[in-house]
């Protein structure tokens, strides 16, 4: 199984490195880490598939589009978000959102876009904190999307609502909230909400399965080298843990933590 594993790590090197990241193909990835049988062309199919249905549906008209998609996404096939194990891990790995129709709002959004960009239909992500949003690039166009509410459109206001449902109602609102994110962000997220479910059951063998990936997404992001670093010292992976924790530094020379981090990176080097 460790070589699945390390091939699906390379794949998703290779994939990252590419000109236009294949978003569904680079999230597939980390789920191959836990289905080692699973065939990433066929989820690509299914996909196509998706589209292929929808395609005699859609129109010029955008939200009639849009309503195309949800009619056979939600209607027909019953995807929908999972209110009742919102931290199922399996929300998250995109072979088994589409096998069980049910997911979170990003696993969800990342079907709908994948659909969308099938049926040439553009749209993009939306990384609002706590509940994440697609909506179409046309221009004067200023509605969003929810993938986990069966697809209903939203206007800003309504997507402030949810954001103040999460987060009270004195959380403090910015339009920014509603700007596209990049697809390497897009995955960071994901990837992010599978390292924290790990991390919160204290699985930490598999939390760094994630912290690895996102290393790879983003080299330079020094939290992530501290985290990681912090992993391997509570599984005793003494110099990986070290070299995490110089990086760190190395990147955040004026880290608030520096104290800390100094003082056990000597403990390690004390028990080397």
């Amino acid at each position: 199984m460790s070589l699945s594993f390390s091939q699906a790590r390379q794949r998703f090197r290779y994939l990252i490195a590419q000109p236009t990241l294949d978003l569904a193909a680079a999230a597939l990835c980390p789920a191959q880490e836990f289905y080692p049988e699973l065939d990433p062309d066929a989820c690509c199919r299914q996909l196509d598939d998706l589209a292929a249905a929808i395609s005699p549906n859609i129109s010029t008209y955008p939200l009639k589009t849009i309503q195309a998609i949800n009619q056979y996404l939600y209607t027909e096939l019953g995807f929908s978000g999972n209110q009742i194990d919102y931290y199922d891990p399996d929300n998250s790995y995109l072979n088994r959102v589409l096998e069980r129709r049910l997911g979170i709002p990003i696993t969800l959004a990342l079907v709908y876009l994948e659909v969308s960009q099938r049926l040439g239909f553009p749209l993009v992500g939306v990384g609002m904190p706590g509940h994440f949003l697609v909506c179409p690039t046309i221009e004067d166009m200023e509605v969003y999307i929810d993938p986990f509410n069966q697809g209903e459109v939203l206007f800003e206001p309504d997507c402030q609502a949810i954001f103040q449902r999460l987060y009270g109602v004195n959380a403090a609102w910015s339009s920014t909230y509603l700007a596209p994110i990049p697809t390497k962000a897009l995955l960071a997220r994901l990837l992010n909400n599978l390292k924290l479910i790990y991390l919160n059951r204290r699985d930490l063998s598999n939390t760094l399965i994630f912290l690895d990936y996102l290393l790879l997404l983003f080299p330079n992001e020094p939290s992530n080298s501290r985290d990681r670093g912090l992993v391997h010292y509570q599984l005793q992976n003494l110099l990986a843990a070290r070299s995490d924790l110089e990086t760190y530094l190395a990147y955040s020379p004026s880290a608030p933590d520096r104290d800390q981090i100094l003082q056990l990176i000597d403990n390690i080097t004390d028990n080397l």
